[in-house]
């Protein structure tokens, strides 16, 4: 029924676009110059319209259209890295509220100086997962570091993952209760009234595929089961999706392992200002509006190059 839904809510938005632009174009045919300033705001709201639904047209994915699960992790780089892991976060959580996405962090695990060492968020809105899609793969800054005294320059790298919100009914995940073992404990944090006396937060390990799953920033321990289980049904989805992709590929005999290190972009504050993505070639000089979320021109280089493709 959902899916009837959403279909039906499509096709009658295609309609009511449809009669839009029969409507300027009727008004356009008879002539008449005093409606030339009208007709101009209509057809640039009809050219902005065809520009999002041309976009949305290229995420055709089974979970595009759903919620979306981002995590966050330092990588090589010590203290560097983990203020790198903090500045993506804080990039995809401005990238977020310019959409008009909901978002809240499920667990997060702070550096020991400064910065993250992982965060994991959920991102709830329409096409949350189709337009995160194409971050997954590793971030890298290069830049003059704060947290050096030499205030020499350095590389940091941190890995972004985006998975699927999958939702309990999903018919491609089902977890049996006797494969998973919940272990509690104390919810870390900055200290005095942070710090949780009572266990409620939780570790979930998947015993036949090893994987585990931490969340620790609910009071609750029954939330924070309930968002980790979230993040471990997101996780078997993508192994279970990248199995599926591995067999056809290696049919095709075209299969290569993404590797740690292989960056999918790059961000340059010094000696020079630039973020380039290495998979499709474009880059901006203005680093600072990228940082703050301005994300949109990356996105779409990335979808309309991957259906070229």
């Amino acid at each position: 029924m959902k899916k009837i839904s959403d279909l039906k809510e499509e096709v009658e938005s295609w309609r009511s676009l449809k009669n839009q632009i029969e409507d300027t174009l009727e008004l356009a045919y008879t002539g008449d110059e005093s409606l030339r300033p009208d007709l101009e705001a209509e057809v640039a709201t009809i050219e902005s319209e065809l520009a999002v639904r041309e976009l949305s047209a290229y995420l055709s994915n089974p979970y595009d259209k759903g919620n979306a699960i981002l995590a966050i992790h330092a990588g090589a780089g010590g203290t560097d890295s983990q203020d790198w892991a903090q500045m993506l976060e804080r990039m995809y959580l401005r990238w977020a509220d310019r959409r008009g996405y909901k978002t809240e962090i499920l667990d997060e695990t702070p550096g020991e100086e400064a910065g993250i060492k992982s965060v994991t968020i959920a991102v709830n809105g329409k096409f949350a997962y189709g337009y995160l899609r194409p971050e997954k793969g590793v971030h890298r800054l290069v830049r003059l570091s704060p947290f050096d005294s030499a205030h020499r320059r350095h590389t940091s790298f941190a890995l972004v993952e985006v998975l699927p919100d999958v939702g309990r009914e999903d018919p491609d995940i089902q977890i049996n209760p006797e494969d998973i073992r919940m272990d509690t404990y104390k919810s870390s944090g900055a200290g005095g009234q942070n710090v949780q006396k009572n266990a409620t937060a939780v570790r979930i390990t998947h015993i036949p595929t090893g994987l585990v799953v931490s969340c620790q920033n609910e009071r609750s321990q029954l939330q924070n089961k309930e968002n980790a289980m979230r993040v471990l049904r997101s996780r078997l989805l993508e192994i279970h999706y990248e199995k599926q992709n591995k067999e056809l590929a290696d049919l095709r005999g075209e299969y290569t392992k993404a590797e740690w290190g292989s960056q999918i972009r790059s961000y340059v504050l010094h000696p020079y200002q630039m973020v380039k993505d290495h998979r499709t070639e474009h880059e901006v000089g203005n680093t600072q509006s990228v940082l703050d979320g301005n994300l949109d021109e990356f996105i779409e280089a990335y979808l309309k190059s991957s259906k070229v493709n």
